[in-house]
């Protein structure tokens, strides 16, 4: 005899995928767009991961116009929202020297006016990584949701 098995919640992912100009403009937009999905999400404007989200978007896309520009093509945002975590997902299309991961992010000079995005997403992302595309890379940060599984 078996034991009756425990109900299945089901499980919901949520996602959010947009492409957006390569420009400033769009780098804007992506962090808008996020706090923006986040708040329809349930994860209100103002907290800690709305925050976090949103510095991680900013960054993210910001490398993206910036190391990953290639003329005439788009970077895309993707954001998913499951159980435990907020995945966010920024994808360009310029192929060549990968940037650093997780754990090989070097600080940069005292005074250099760059090269402080993937130090910012290495301290603020519970995980994050850097997966190649052909053509180009995506790169995938996620942020834990508080009380969630993942923070115990």
């Amino acid at each position: 005899m078996t034991a009756p098995s425990a109900p299945r919640r089901p499980i919901t992912v949520r996602v959010f995928t947009q492409r957006l100009s390569a420009t400033p403009r769009g780098a804007r937009l992506a962090r808008r767009l996020a706090v923006g999905q986040l708040a329809d999400w349930g994860v209100p404007y103002g907290t800690d991961t709305s925050d976090t989200v949103a510095a991680l978007v900013a960054e993210l896309a910001a490398n993206a116009v910036t190391h990953g520009r290639v003329p005439g093509r788009d970077f895309e945002l993707r954001l998913s929202l499951a159980p435990g975590c907020v995945r966010i997902e920024v994808t360009d299309t310029r192929t060549g020297p990968r940037p650093p991961g997780p754990g090989d992010v070097r600080l940069p000079q005292t005074l250099a006016e760059t090269g402080r995005g993937l130090v910012l997403v290495e301290a603020l992302a519970d995980r994050w990584e850097v997966l190649d595309r052909v053509p180009g890379k995506t790169v995938r940060a996620e942020v834990d949701l508080p009380g969630s599984c993942a923070n115990r």
